[in-house]
């Protein structure tokens, strides 16, 4: 399935505006975030586990448990953004 990964803040400005992903059924926020890590350089330093980070399917806030369904959007996001 596919879900689009969208980025803001400090990480936007690392990885840029975000990306299309394929995931497999089941997929879960933290399994998309471990494969975004394990692509290594800038993603894995910037979504590293430790690092505080936000996340948010469909516009709303969501822990690593939150199962993905196609055609989702998933938003990375620093624990406090401005303006």
């Amino acid at each position: 399935m596919k879900v689009e990964i969208r980025y803001f803040a400090s990480i936007r400005e690392a990885l840029g505006p975000g990306e299309a992903l394929e995931v497999a059924e089941g997929a879960t926020v933290a399994s998309v975030r471990d494969a975004l890590i394990a692509r290594g350089g800038a993603h894995a330093s910037v979504l590293a586990r430790g690092k505080a980070l936000r996340t948010a399917l469909n516009k709303v806030l969501c822990d690593d448990a939150t199962l993905l369904q196609d055609g989702a959007e998933l938003a990375f996001f620093p624990p406090v953004t401005g303006g």
